[in-house]
């Protein structure tokens, strides 16, 4: 299941209702402890320094006993009560190059600033080479408000313990935070809350998308139709035509601009490439509909648009649209039920909403649920650091797969793809939340495979390998 995306007060309620039944904080913070180092042990290698940072609160406690259950490495804890005093014995430890730094400062009722002392320790850490795992929250950093309370570490990655915190998908916190990963199972009772944002797990997606008839054949699974392609773009058809192949529909047709038809379909050999016909509209049999990359808006006949405009009006097809298309669609209330879905990165959804860039990150469930109410409540995957999958109303999911290295061109191209090949299978159109949601997990666990064996891999490895990982070996999540 999901796991709900709450605030420290009921984080903390949360633990009262736990120990109220029973539960017990020491065999928690000892099962935390396990968590925490098998997540340390998959950062390190045999022979590796440790240093843990111990608090002296509970996150401290967690630290120590992370640091008992760390086998193969050497471990260097430094119990930290006084920041000045130990500065000296920080200082020191760092001399050694550790491979990895544990912290276990503080947790997440802190909320008032730090002093200069602190400060001064924070910043001798962040001084250092080495990488950091966070214990439930980046030291410094209000779990509440994803503000740095004067300074706070700054974590490759931070294990969140039970469930996200607010100030943890803070804009404002993401460069402390990391890469978030949420350790859901630490000892405490089934959460009592509800959070209109969910973040979703791996194990969301086992047995995802179910397995395929054994009688199936390929009108079973669909007809896809790609509209993409301009003069100077013709690579953003393409890979968004390689991304659809890779969700494996049934059928596929590729609509090109006449100026860019003999670059694209040479390219491709499964998928039919057709010049675009501007007199006429496009067949009706096809289940799903792609319209958008690589469509630059200098280069697009006014008809394209319009024909953009009527598809996502009266196609009783699924839609998805992206990049320069996004600014032909009618801000209108859509009569009819059928699946729409836009895919816009940030720079889109402030053109969309007339707005900047930094108003958009700073409010992105605000941003989602307007732009999906102005297009007539449709899906909306806001893509970016911790992708949203929602619309104006109902649950908002959180992606938990992905990194920076999908920061390349051509990478929003092949999503686009992969979620109109999924979308375009009658059999995953029942309940496209979790399609569109395992869409953007899997996008984001291939590049996350992809960068534990080369951080050098471009999109066409991206295209070449979406759809390959399996929820039960994915990444995003933190089990014991």
């Amino acid at each position: 299941m999901p796991v709900p995306v709450i605030s420290v007060a009921q984080m903390r309620e949360w633990e009262k209702a736990s120990w109220a039944a029973g539960r017990s904080e020491s065999e928690v913070i000892a099962h935390v402890g396990r968590i925490v180092a098998q997540r340390a042990a998959r950062m390190t290698r045999a022979g590796d320094l440790v240093l843990v940072l111990a608090g002296k609160g509970h996150n401290g406690d967690d630290a120590r006993r992370a640091a008992e259950n760390l086998s193969g490495c050497r471990v260097h804890l430094l119990e930290v009560a006084d920041p000045g005093g130990d500065l000296a014995s920080l200082v020191a430890a760092l001399e050694q190059k550790p491979r990895l730094i544990i912290d276990g400062l503080f947790g997440i009722g802190l909320d008032r600033p730090l002093d200069e002392h602190w400060i001064k320790f924070i910043k001798q850490v962040n001084d250092a080479t080495a990488t950091v795992l966070a214990i439930d929250v980046p030291s410094g950093l209000n779990a509440e408000t994803g503000q740095p309370e004067g300074a706070a570490i700054r974590a490759a990655v931070t294990l969140t313990l039970g469930a996200p915190k607010h100030g943890l998908l803070a804009q404002s916190a993401w460069e402390f935070v990391g890469r978030l990963e949420v350790a859901p199972d630490i000892g405490l009772v089934p959460c009592p809350h509800e959070s209109e944002l969910m973040w979703m797990m791996p194990e969301d997606f086992r047995g995802f998308p179910p397995p395929r008839s054994s009688a199936g054949h390929k009108g079973d699974f669909g007809r896809l139709a790609i509209v993409a392609g301009s003069l100077g773009y013709h690579g953003a058809a393409v890979l968004a035509a390689r991304g659809s192949q890779r969700a494996q529909p049934g059928l596929i047709t590729l609509y090109a601009l006449e100026t860019v038809y003999h670059a694209i379909a040479p390219q491709l050999q499964a998928v039919m490439v057709s010049i675009w016909p501007p007199a006429q509209k496009l067949p009706s049999n096809y289940t799903s509909i792609l319209v958008g990359p690589g469509l630059a808006a200098e280069n697009v006949p006014d008809e394209l648009q319009m024909a953009t405009r009527h598809v996502w009006r009266d196609s009783q097809a699924p839609v998805i649209v992206d990049a320069s298309a996004l600014d032909w669609l009618p801000i209108a209330h859509i009569a009819r039920t059928p699946v729409r879905v836009i895919t816009p990165h940030p720079g889109e959804a402030a053109r969309l909403l007339r707005t900047t860039v930094q108003q958009v990150q700073s409010n992105r469930v605000g941003t989602l649920r307007e732009i999906s109410r102005r297009l007539g409540n449709c899906w909306v995957v806001l893509k970016g650091q911790q992708t949203l999958i929602g619309r104006d109303v109902g649950t908002i999911y959180v992606n938990s797969s992905g990194n920076a290295h999908l920061a390349q061109g051509g990478s929003g191209d092949v999503l686009a793809g992969y979620l109109a090949g999924l979308l375009a299978q009658p059999h995953l159109q029942s309940n496209p939340a979790k399609t569109i949601s395992y869409g953007v997990w899997q996008h984001g666990a291939t590049a996350d495979r992809l960068t534990e064996t080369r951080r050098n891999w471009v999109v066409e490895d991206l295209v070449e390998n979406i759809g390959s990982v399996d929820a039960d070996d994915g990444t995003g999540s933190a089990d014991d």
